[in-house]
């Protein structure tokens, strides 16, 4: 229980990161309509908790804090303008951003990553920071779980990744922080499973906040990829 006052993680939401989420990029056919519902209603409930400022974090080649840019439609294939690399949100911020703005969040956004190979004194680190983070806080994760789900996934068909989704898959259905904490991250990386340092890092800030009524959103994976959409309202004050 949080004292009166002090910090609160009012609630967590966790999407995934394929670019189909940006709807200039899926044409005519919707492949992603379903799993973009999912994510809104994540991201719906994150805001519905009322959080005086909301901290995005999402993994990425490399680590960085108070991340700032543009969505960058034309890398992905998409319309508009081209975003000169220096100015482009990470494909991870890059959703985020775009969720949040389509829900219309009003409140201070923070934006940040961490490196897919972050070891676990920097996950913790990163934890920390935002459960300390001062007043009423929103927390959206940004990422994937496994890449080697089938022949034609990004990275082929490794056997070994259905027993370590499904832990995962088991622990955001469950807000088992414990399950997050305990995925060795030599394994995920070699399947592919790019959201492990990210979830590691929202383990570690809400270890001794249990979620209240945790909610697995959305769970399968289309392209390959297993996507995973949580909501996890917090504490009470």
């Amino acid at each position: 229980m949080a004292r009166e006052g002090g910090p609160l993680i009012v609630a967590t939401a966790v999407c995934p990161s394929p670019p189909l989420l940006l709807r200039e990029l899926t044409g005519g056919r919707d492949v992603a309509a379903d799993l973009r519902k999912a994510c809104e209603e994540a991201v719906g409930g994150l805001l519905a908790a009322a959080p005086d400022a909301i901290v995005v974090l999402g993994a990425d080649e490399r680590s960085a804090r108070g991340v700032r840019g543009r969505i960058p439609l034309s890398a992905f294939g998409g319309p508009g303008e081209r975003v000169p690399a220096a100015e482009a949100l990470p494909t991870s911020l890059a959703v985020a951003r775009r969720l949040l703005d389509d829900l219309g969040a009003r409140v201070p956004v923070e934006m940040g990553t961490i490196a897919f190979g972050a070891d676990p004194q920097e996950t913790a680190r990163r934890g920390r920071e935002i459960a300390a983070r001062p007043g009423r806080v929103g927390l959206l994760v940004v990422a994937d779980a496994g890449a080697r789900r089938g022949p034609r996934a990004p990275g082929h068909l490794d056997e070994r990744t259905f027993a370590v989704d499904g832990a995962v898959r088991a622990a955001l259905a469950s807000g088992d922080t414990g399950a997050l904490l305990a995925l060795d991250p030599g394994l995920c990386a070699e399947l592919l499973i790019g959201g492990r340092s990210a979830l590691q890092a929202m383990a570690h800030a809400l270890a001794g906040r249990p979620a209240a009524g945790p909610r697995l959103l959305y769970a399968d994976d289309p392209f390959g990829v297993l996507y995973l959409v949580a909501l996890w309202p917090g504490e009470r004050p």
